[in-house]
Formats: structure tokens, sequence, C-alpha cells
């Protein structure tokens, strides 16, 4: 008996009767040609932020990697697996993408989690590893003074972001790409409450609404 979850072949069945016959013809073409996206997406896995839906783009437009918190390891060729540095590595040097968009958002757990220090979920604290990416030898993050713990979360749900991107600078061919001009690096950060998005001001290094510069 199949007992895959029912809302999901739903889902599909009205994809199928409704969107895929209006895209039928995208689709073909993408099977055949292959993909070319120009951008790439570094987003988090929550389930309320996915990128395809907040940026309204159709099948072949957006190469996507998530993960928790959204964050991308320095480069390590020490030839354990490396999941982000693989799909990032398959973007920059056989997809071409001409930008890299990386999507913080509100209330992420992962960074919940490391601003907490809550204890280990499982005995391999696979969480924890994870997040202690984020900070460098010897960094210590607390809480301001005057600070509440909303903003001392947000900070550091943006401060992902930007940790993400200079890491991204590590990889060479990320660095030759950005260097030469082939590509571009962008930050993001989505309010899940509002849906509003803020883009990264690279001049003032502060977030803006999306809107106010279209």
């Amino acid at each position: 008996m199949i007992t895959f979850p029912k809302h999901l072949l739903e889902g599909y069945n009205a994809f199928a009767t409704q969107r895929l016959p209006a895209e039928q013809h995208r689709y073909r073409e993408l099977s055949v040609r292959g993909q070319f996206p120009e951008v790439m997406v570094i987003g988090c896995c929550d389930s309320r932020v996915a990128p395809e839906t907040i940026f309204d783009v159709g099948p072949g437009e957006l190469f996507v990697v998530r993960n928790i918190a959204n964050l991308v390891p320095v480069y390590q060729p020490d030839g354990n697996a490396h999941g982000v540095s693989a799909a990032l590595e398959y973007a920059v040097t056989v997809l071409k993408v001409k930008h890299i968009v990386i999507l913080g958002h509100a209330q992420c757990g992962g960074i919940r989690a490391f601003v907490d220090k809550i204890e280990p979920l499982t005995p391999g604290d696979f969480i924890g590893k994870w997040m202690q990416m984020f900070i460098k030898p010897g960094e210590v993050v607390e809480q301001r003074d005057h600070e509440s713990m909303a903003q001392f979360v947000e900070r550091i749900e943006k401060a992902a972001v930007f940790r993400s991107l200079e890491n991204l600078m590590t990889f060479p061919f990320v660095r030759k790409a950005v260097e030469g001009g082939q590509m571009q690096l962008h930050g993001a950060y989505f309010g899940v409450a509002e849906g509003t998005l803020f883009v990264l001001d690279k001049g003032s290094k502060e977030f803006k609404s999306a809107r106010s510069v279209v």
C-alpha cells in the first residue's frame, strides 16, 4: 500500500493539470538543452523560506542549495565530502552562474540553536558541529548591552549572511570569477511574518528593502 503523503499527490495533480500544460514546452526544452540558470541561491532548509516562491521563478531559473542557516564553509579541499562546496563548484565552473545570492531569514532555527547553545539533539551533534563553522577560531559571539534577545538573534542571522559571503571568497574559482567581473555576490534577508525581502547594499553594508531598490 502506497503511503506517500496525500497532500503532495494532490499538489502534483494540481500542477499536472494546471501549471504543467502552460510550461510543458519549457520543461521539454530544459530536458533537451540542459539547465542554464544565471543565479545560484544558497538558502536555509527552513520550509517557510523557499527561494523559488519568494522570487517567483519558473523551472530552470535558479540553481538552489539549502542547508541549516544558509551557511557556506571555507574552502577546504581535504578529501572529505562537502555538499555545499560541490554544488558551488558545479554552479561556478560548469553552469557559469553570473550571480550567487546568500538568502538569510528571520526566526532561523539553526541560528537560534547557536545563540541558545542548546544541548546536542543526537550523539552526533550534527547541528552543533555545522553551526560551529559560523565563527572563526577564538571568535566570541555574545549579546550586547542594551540589546534585546530578538535584536541579538536578528543581528546574528544577518551576520551569517556576511560570513557566508566572506567564506565564498576563499574558493579560488569564486574569487577568480568575481575579480574577473564574470560573477557577482549578493546578500538578502527574508522576514517570514511579513513576507518582506531585504537586500544587502554593498556600499553601506546594510540591508535595505527590496522594494526601494527596484
